[in-house]
């Protein structure tokens, strides 16, 4: 039987009188994770790019170009960060856990746009600095780990000598499971998203549009403490079975099914994805309620088999496969009958998929923060959804968000 996990004892302020969120041990213990990572596989250094640097060094920064920030992270030594001018004259004093003499400006070809020449000649700048890094620390010839660089830096660094070992994969393992404040975090951004379920209850009434429910959402995630509203995402009427187009202008009419979808809201830089259901203006059909029960069986079912030493295949085998609705490969339903890793990234270690986890099953561990989604319903007709956040405890998984689930929820009904 699914049980709620246990909920935070604290708020978002900074206090001296109560144990919160810590923010400095939760950067020392990644750190910590990912440098024993590191040395595991004999790896002294690693340069990496997107979520990898806030996990290791605790900098964010907007990624929307690659090689706008970047980081190299050693065993033996303080990171080094590299960021765009934006905000590197910023950062010495915003930043203090990381030595002033060891921010860079990043050198970024900004995708491309200067032209294969000009790419080229700024790429073979950037590798010749991280050169210079190693040749100091007397890492050159050493394996150098990469994740999240772009095709061009890594070529560049093959071009000057240095040899390179994808640690994409590594850094995902390392991430997935999560220390003490990291859960916390997860917890505080369900929170923050239950209050937004209920911004979407009030707005949920015949007439309202689409992206109207989508502002009111964003609205409410913004005003309960997050730093990123994500992109609330409305799915209403013939849009819910199979997942159609969403925030669009379609009027919402009375009788129809609407489900929600939270993802990407942040906290701290940790994530969510979460579903509900609707019925706007009446009560649900019989059908529907049997689509809704087939789903929430589903995710009982599914919730149920996750616990620690159990493997991704031991659940997936709890989805049906993708030929109960009439296809004839699992990729058509991957991402919708699913269950996922979350974290810095959406998307994270482990994966629960028939397409994947049956040949290469993964191992859940205590801290693994997941997502886990089903639906149900007809072509253009309409469609029941669930996605639940969890947490997995030494007994097994536990439901981080806390707003109904047991029934499809109504909403401005007449009668």
């Amino acid at each position: 039987m699914v049980k709620l996990a246990t909920a935070l004892t604290f708020g978002q302020g900074y206090v001296d009188w109560q144990e919160r969120i810590d923010v400095a041990r939760m950067r020392e213990e990644r750190a910590a994770r990912l440098r024993n990572a590191l040395r595991k596989n004999n790896i002294p250094a690693a340069l990496m790019s997107g979520p990898n640097v806030r996990y290791a060094t605790g900098h964010a920064a907007p990624g929307w170009l690659a090689q706008l920030f970047y980081c190299m992270f050693f065993v033996e030594d303080g990171p080094i960060v590299w960021d765009h001018p934006g905000h590197y004259h910023q950062l010495k004093d915003a930043t203090p856990w990381i030595k002033p003499e060891n921010f860079r400006l990043a050198r970024t070809w900004l995708g491309g746009i200067p032209g294969t020449e000009g790419t080229e000649e700024e790429a073979l700048i950037f590798a010749n600095e991280i050169k210079q890094e190693l040749q100091a620390r007397k890492l050159l010839g050493e394996k150098l780990g990469v994740a999240g660089l772009d095709g061009t830096s890594v070529e560049a660094l093959h071009a000057v000598g240095i040899k390179t070992i994808n640690i994409q994969p590594l850094t995902l393992q390392t991430r997935s499971v999560k220390t003490k404040d990291e859960i916390n975090c997860f917890k505080m951004v369900a929170a923050i998203v239950d209050a937004g379920w209920y911004a979407v209850y009030e707005a949920l009434k015949p007439g309202a549009r689409d992206k109207d429910v989508m502002g009111a959402a964003y609205k409410r995630l913004i005003e309960a403490g997050a730093d990123n509203a994500g992109s609330p995402a409305c799915f209403s009427g013939p849009h819910t079975f199979e997942r159609g187009l969403e925030g669009t202008d379609r009027i919402i009419q009375p009788g129809e099914l609407v489900y929600v979808d939270m993802c990407s809201v942040s906290y701290l830089g940790y994530n969510t994805c979460t579903y509900r259901t609707f019925k706007v203006g009446s009560k649900p059909t019989e059908k529907e309620k049997d689509w809704y029960k087939q789903v929430l069986d589903r995710q009982n079912a599914v919730i149920d088999a996750i616990k620690p030493g159990a493997t991704t295949a031991e659940v997936a085998v709890k989805f049906p496969p993708a030929t109960k609705w009439g296809y004839k490969d699992e990729l058509d339903v991957l991402t919708i009958e699913f269950g996922h890793g979350i974290g810095l990234t959406v998307y994270e270690m482990p994966v629960i998929s028939r397409m994947f986890s049956l040949k290469h099953p993964q191992v859940f561990e205590v801290g693994n923060c997941m997502a886990v989604e089903s639906r149900e319903g007809e072509f253009r007709v309409g469609g029941a959804r669930i996605e639940d956040m969890i947490v997995v405890t030494e007994t097994g998984a536990e439901i981080v968000n806390r707003m109904p689930r047991d029934e499809i929820i109504v909403t401005h009904a007449m009668v």
